[in-house]
């Protein structure tokens, strides 16, 4: 069968939101095409919730000529859950999409034919919407220098958000968003890439477990000297944070308890010190690089202690 898209879906303990998602696409992508047949992989990093067999169940009913669903045998994280589906997916391109997602209309159609009219494109993600209608601002990002990371988590980016030099992490403030544009990072929720690509760099680093990689794999696509683009011209709905259970959002329809936002502000803060140690750390000196970890030590307690 020819393929010209893999969804690759990671599912922990969301059996009922990820189901949604692959309605979604159900609903908004014809089961041909223009740009040819689609698959959906569904891969489960051992949830807890009986994910496995409830959208197991599900292949029998849907429409979806290609849906299937593995089982990752343990929690592998975001990165390594999704690179252990890639060996099962067909399609030309790949595209990573969060399950606590809806698909819009004319979507993926949109995304396949502007990466086929744009050869030099690493990856590309549309406009990312909150259930309430708002920009999710992670869409459009630049990469977490020592700057840009000092101005965001100090505030200077919310105060001044429409001088570049001080939001140079969140760029939404500045930046044109409804204006098709080269970006530096884009968000994991919604990620397309052509397989060739994904082939070169190596797929996700699996050096981090859960937050961050999508910040490396953008950071990997652009070293490799590909762009990346932001197309606001399409677009999907994401709840954010329903796995992780740390973002305001999605408090309402988070499966996280306690001890996984525990877990989740670990992986984030260690997620941090592994992108500015490949990253950055060579650039400047032992001194600097300690105030930076320091810095990160520092932000960790101050989070974990209002989960206390």
């Amino acid at each position: 069968m020819k393929v010209a898209l893999s969804i690759i879906i990671l599912n922990y303990n969301t059996k009922k939101i990820t189901l949604e998602a692959v309605k979604s696409i159900e609903k908004s992508y014809p089961k041909e095409t223009q740009s040819g047949e689609y698959e959906v992989i569904v891969a489960d990093n051992a949830s807890p919730d009986g994910s496995l067999s409830f959208l197991s169940e599900y292949k029998k009913q849907t429409k979806i000529k290609s849906f299937e669903v593995y089982d990752n045998k343990k929690n592998l994280g975001f990165a390594a859950g999704n690179n252990k589906a890639v060996p099962f997916a067909l399609g030309r391109y790949i595209l990573f999409l969060n399950p606590d997602t809806l698909m819009q209309p004319v979507t993926l159609p949109y995304m396949i034919k502007f990466l086929d009219s744009h050869p030099r494109a690493g990856a590309a993600s549309c406009k990312i919407i909150s259930p309430q209608g708002k920009l999710d601002h992670n869409c459009l990002r630049g990469f977490p220098t020592p700057w840009n990371a000092f101005c965001h988590f100090s505030g200077l980016g919310k105060i001044f958000p429409k001088i570049p030099l001080f939001a140079g992490y969140m760029q939404t403030g500045w930046r044109n968003i409804d204006k098709l544009q080269e970006a530096d990072a884009i968000e994991g929720a919604f990620i397309m890439l052509p397989r060739s690509v994904g082939e070169e760099i190596g797929w996700w680093d699996e050096d981090y477990f859960f937050y961050g990689e999508d910040l490396q794999l953008c950071f990997d696509i652009r070293k490799a000297g590909y762009k990346i683009y932001y197309v606001p011209q399409v677009s999907i709905i994401h709840y954010s944070g329903v796995s992780s259970g740390i973002k305001k959002e999605s408090q309402e329809i988070t499966t996280a308890d306690r001890e996984i936002k525990m877990k989740v502000q670990g992986w984030r803060f260690d997620a941090m010190r592994i992108f500015y140690k490949k990253n950055y750390s060579r650039k400047y000196p032992k001194i600097f690089n300690r105030l930076v970890y320091n810095g990160i030590a520092y932000l960790q307690k101050k989070n974990l202690r209002k989960l206390k």
